[in-house]
């Protein structure tokens, strides 16, 4: 099954750029990029592909001359060297530093080729490249399957129009809930949902979770310092999602491993992508400053994989209401998973802001950076629920903007504080998460809709 991305629209762009550059695709193991490229290899007239994870492909990036480099890749892989448009896909190039440090000499001396490389685990690489090409080329940022790819890789177009049309149709919101149920089982990695939907059933998935999850293992462990470290990780991987709130990084999981060990491997881990560190910040206005002296929360790649590792899956299945299971924290991460998606041309960092004081503290699940503002976002359980720690971020900030995810309706309503500070706050249903920047330039900038 082809899954089109929302990424795929950022490349046709990249490719009528005047100024284009050549352009890494990151993002973690498993999330579709290498589908991504060869899908968007039909734009073009010939289409030659390296991979190198194969000794033969990292063998000619030996060559120090890019024209020749090309003419061997194209020997190689019996493409013609005639005329038309050339894409060449490097993948898996964290695994060779020369590589990537080449990406710069197809940038100023063949700007004729297209040229897109990929990398997982390109941040470990880095450490090895001496000459990585700053200033010469372009990224794009690849998640998991958000909800929108999913209703359109179902074949749900009037479910996905409906979900992009702003504000949404109040008769659309039992459709697009019972939709978005399915996909907070399943999670978004490519080759579930593909199998999901090819099937329509769970009980086949279980191997293809384990296969994931294992990939990340054993793929993470190659860039351990040593046997300790790859413990460490080991460790975190069994033991991550049963976490419930911050985190502590001394004696993690009910370890006896210190903190220095437990933060270089979370460092690691996120760094790859698999498990994300969310930071609070204190920030009530731009610019938002990371707090790292605070205790983070955990974000793995996918909601599918944290329901499989809590083993939660079938118990899913029978809900109606999935707003209050698990004290909420799948609901939470769903949606701080479908925020992230958003971030195309960069990697979207994640905060969630705490006011840390005596006798009185304070913690919003998550704030959007958006123009001027930082906006606080509480995910809240079920169709009701408490405001107190947003209602002190508001009587704190700049502005008068909240945002609340849960289980009602759409509506923008004109409230107050207990105390009497009004604010205006919209409420927009979980399954809009990955429409959160549209509806923010709705809700503060109606004009401009």
């Amino acid at each position: 099954m082809i899954i089109k991305r929302n990424a795929y629209q950022n490349l046709l762009t990249w490719k009528r750029s005047s100024n284009r550059k050549p352009l890494i695709i990151r993002g973690a193991r498993q999330v579709g990029k290498t589908s991504l490229v060869r899908q968007f290899a039909g734009e073009f007239d010939h289409f030659v592909e390296l991979n190198m994870e194969r000794e033969t492909h990292r063998k000619l990036f030996e060559i120090d001359d890019v024209g020749k480099i090309l003419n061997a890749a194209m020997l190689l892989t019996g493409v013609k060297n005639d005329q038309g448009s050339l894409l060449l896909f490097i993948d898996e190039i964290q695994e060779s530093p020369k590589a990537i440090g080449l990406l710069r000499y197809f940038y100023e001396e063949r700007p004729d080729v297209f040229v897109i490389a990929a990398g997982s685990l390109l941040e470990f690489a880095l450490r090895k490249t001496a000459s990585f090409p700053v200033g010469r080329v372009s990224y794009l940022y690849l998640s998991p399957v958000g909800f929108d790819e999913y209703l359109q890789a179902s074949g749900n177009e009037q479910a996905l129009d409906a979900l992009q049309t702003i504000p949404i149709a109040d008769y659309a919101h039992d459709i697009l809930l019972e939709h978005f149920h399915a996909y907070l089982v399943t999670g978004g990695m490519p080759e579930v949902v593909s199998r999901f939907l090819e099937t329509n059933n769970m009980g086949r998935l279980t191997g293809v979770y384990e296969d994931l999850w294992q990939s990340f293992a054993d793929d993470i462990e190659k860039y351990a310092s040593g046997p300790g470290e790859r413990k460490v990780l080991r460790h975190i991987l069994q033991t991550a999602a049963f976490e419930q709130d911050r985190i502590k990084f001394a004696g993690f999981g009910n370890s006896e491993y210190r903190s220095r060990e437990v933060g270089e491997a979370m460092r690691a881990l996120d760094m790859a992508g698999v498990i994300r560190l969310v930071y609070p910040t204190t920030s009530l206005a731009p610019p938002m400053i990371t707090d790292l002296k605070k205790r983070p929360r955990l974000q793995f790649i996918d909601t599918g994989l944290l329901n499989h590792g809590l083993k939660l899956q079938a118990e899913l299945l029978t809900l109606n209401d999935f707003s209050k299971f698990h004290r909420g924290k799948i609901v939470q991460h769903i949606v701080t998973q479908e925020i992230i998606s958003t971030g195309l041309t960069t990697r979207y960092e994640p905060h969630f802001w705490v006011r840390e004081e005596r006798n009185s503290s304070a913690e919003v699940d998550l704030v959007c950076h958006f123009g001027k503002y930082l906006i606080p976002v509480e995910v809240k359980s079920g169709k009701t629920g408490t405001l107190r720690s947003l209602h002190q971020f508001i009587k704190r900030s700049n502005h008068i903007y909240a945002v609340r995810f849960f289980g009602g309706k759409y509506s923008i309503e004109e409230t107050s504080t207990p105390s009497g500070y009004s604010f205006k706050l919209l409420n927009l249903p979980y399954y809009l998460g990955t429409q959160i920047h549209q509806y923010l330039a709705y809700f503060i900038n109606p004009g401009s809709y």
